[in-house]
């Protein structure tokens, strides 16, 4: 009678454990903990599920490949699209089912057709440019970079960035590769220095009347401005959204993406819920100035201070098709050298 009561108190203590190791999401962030802990943090109150988080700016991919079957990871949060691309092409994602509530909430364009990744926050990629120096450009076009009146005036980083690399493949889209490598061309001998640095690094450049413009995500004129060393770059300069006049301005994303392997799944699905809900789609944009996917999510006061704006309706499925012959093209006029 007591192995019997040994028994059942041990089967019942396993199933307890199993459970509750059932009840957790395993998580690799490329995405900041200042950004990421308090979202997590509110998604464990209302649902009890505790997150456990790896945050890495590099690595992750190259650490799923190496794990394989027996990874932990449940969820990756992408800081930009290209690392959902790649996630997706190496074969480490898995479809996460798309519900009444996904599809309400996270428009089309912003989705994996296949439901491998979906898009959580939208960065556009805006021309910043000097207020002393460069009068209003409030009109102009990403085309426009490459017109003789701006030789030498403009700064970038590495055309091999993802942000400018996503930039190159929707003018391709948009333009063919043919006339794009002609614009490539002529933005690299407008260019003012060799590409290097960050975005922030190119605004202070301005500030430094190294150059009059520049390519940058609209969200780092935010984090210049709450950054008393910064902030006299962030107010030397405006910030423009190209192509308002057309197509609107090219976007780029963070997103969320479901691990191949993921051991908890359903705890996994319910995290990827909260992330496209309109608390957690606000939380991204008051905590880093980003503007939500969900269309009815409110934007922070400082963003909504930039203005509104029209973004290029164009499928990110669309765009990554040319991201390979982006990236070739950056070579091919050696933007970097």
């Amino acid at each position: 009678m007591r192995s019997i009561l040994v028994f059942l108190m041990l089967t019942i203590s396993t199933f307890a454990s199993l459970q509750a190791q059932a009840e957790q999401v395993n998580i690799y962030s490329f995405r900041q903990p200042f950004l990421i802990d308090p979202i997590l943090k509110e998604f464990t109150a209302q649902t009890g599920i505790e997150t456990k988080v790896i945050f890495s700016k590099k690595g992750l991919i190259q650490r799923l490949q190496r794990e394989g079957e027996l990874s932990p990871a449940d969820i990756v949060l992408t800081s930009d699209f290209s690392k959902m691309l790649q996630l997706k092409e190496k074969g480490l994602s898995q479809p996460y089912a798309l519900s009444k509530t996904l599809e309400a909430n996270i428009p089309a364009q912003f989705r994996d057709s296949e439901n491998h990744w979906l898009a959580l926050t939208q960065r556009v990629r805006n021309v910043y440019s000097s207020k002393e120096r460069s009068g209003d450009l409030s009109n102009i076009r990403y085309e426009d970079l490459a017109n003789a009146e701006y030789k030498g005036r403009i700064c970038t980083r590495s055309g091999k960035h993802p942000y400018n690399l996503g930039l190159i493949a929707s003018m391709i889209a948009h333009h063919g590769e043919a006339e794009t490598e002609e614009w490539l061309t002529a933005v690299k001998g407008n260019l003012a220095r060799k590409p290097q640095g960050n975005d922030r690094g190119q605004v202070k450049a301005i500030k430094e009347g190294l150059c009059d413009i520049s390519l940058g995500n609209s969200y780092y004129l935010g984090k210049m401005l709450q950054d008393p060393k910064q902030i006299e770059w962030a107010n030397a300069v405006n910030l423009n959204f190209p192509n308002q006049q057309d197509r609107g301005s090219h976007i780029n994303v963070s997103g969320a993406i479901m691990a191949k392997y993921a051991p908890h799944k359903e705890s996994a699905q319910k995290l990827i819920e909260f992330l496209a809900s309109k608390q957690a789609q606000s939380l991204y944009a008051e905590l880093n100035m980003e503007y939500p996917v969900m269309p009815t999510a409110k934007v922070s006061d400082l963003v909504s201070s930039w203005g509104t704006f029209k973004a290029d309706p164009l499928p990110l499925e669309e765009v990554a098709k040319y991201q390979k012959q982006a990236l070739k093209l950056v070579d091919k006029v050696h933007f970097d050298l």
